[in-house]
């Protein structure tokens, strides 16, 4: 859709030109998630067979 938008006659070109924002969101994300995991703690008991991950509070903005 945003080569088609952008009027890129090839894929290869917006995923080039375009890639390093992609990259930047990504860390940003990941980053962001590590501020609002940091500091968690489980206070629940884990189950012994793993299905399931512990239940984690989320920072949304």
């Amino acid at each position: 859709m945003i080569k088609e938008l952008l009027g890129h006659a090839h894929i290869g070109v917006t995923a080039t030109v375009y890639a390093h924002v992609r990259l930047r969101l990504q860390r940003d994300a990941i980053d962001a998630l590590g501020t609002a995991l940091d500091g968690v703690t489980n206070t629940q008991t884990s189950r012994t067979d793993g299905d399931d991950p512990p239940p984690l509070p989320a920072l949304v903005r």
